[in-house]
């Protein structure tokens, strides 16, 4: 059974950093596409950031760009999300997620095969 367990969240003041982790239990992980999403309460589940498989090429939405990287670990089956300069606006439970034929569009929810459950990062000001 593939399971993504998310970890690293909490509470942070604003201009902080925090380290985000996901752990896979995929035997083929190195197989996959990553990504990170985030779903603030009262708004829609909107992408951050996505890895290709073997970590050449990383993409970032425009609102973390110079603030997050997205990094992985073949080896550990781990994906992370290095978070600097966070915002009260960065608030919300992340999700990481898995697509092993691609998902067209990263923001494409419907695109990922697998999902965790998610790890709560909130930003005070």
């Amino acid at each position: 059974q593939v399971q993504l367990v998310e970890s690293g969240g909490g509470l942070v003041q604003a201009g902080g950093s925090l380290r985000l982790s996901c752990a896979a239990s995929i035997r083929t992980f190195s197989n996959y596409l990553m990504a990170w999403f985030r779903q603030a309460p009262g708004k829609e589940r909107e992408w951050v950031a996505g890895i290709t498989e073997r970590g050449v090429r990383t993409y970032y939405a425009d609102f973390v760009k110079g603030r997050f990287t997205i990094s992985r670990d073949n080896v550990k089956n781990t994906v992370y999300l290095q978070m600097i300069s966070l915002k009260p606006e960065d608030t919300a439970v992340y999700y990481c997620a898995a697509s092993r034929r691609g998902p067209g569009d990263w923001g494409r929810v419907s695109g990922y095969d697998y999902w965790g459950q998610g790890t709560h990062v909130t930003v005070s000001s």
